[in-house]
């Protein structure tokens, strides 16, 4: 199958798919840690990811809380949540805007589809 990824780099920051897949999971988990798990990542580079992000940005993309008796966890927060909506919308556009290009391509590898029978 293949696949768009897109990584955008901007001048101090960069955002791609592995940022995007944390955050969805840090939405989806509320939590660092299991986010992470499910990446098969530590902690630790799931929790410097986390960081960089949100010093890049100008509000927090995950909002956490430590552990304790009450629980800890983590949770985007309203810019968390719009960007990785706008991430997604990108990603969406991107596809549909070069499925015909990226159609051709794949017919000329190696055993891809032969787009010329027909013609």
């Amino acid at each position: 199958m293949t696949t768009l990824k897109l990584r955008i780099l901007f001048d101090d920051a960069m955002l791609g798919p592995g940022k995007a897949q944390l955050l969805a999971r840090i939405r989806d988990t509320g939590s660092i840690s299991a986010a992470g798990r499910e990446m098969g990542m530590s902690y630790k580079r799931a929790w410097l990811l986390v960081e960089e992000m949100n010093s890049a940005f100008r509000d927090p993309l995950v909002a956490s809380a430590r552990g304790g008796p009450g629980g800890g966890g983590a949770r985007l927060t309203e810019a968390g949540e719009a960007v990785l909506s706008l991430y997604a919308e990108i990603l969406d556009r991107a596809r549909r805007a070069t499925a015909d290009q990226i159609a051709l391509l794949e017919a000329m590898l190696r055993g891809g589809p032969d787009m010329s029978e027909g013609k």
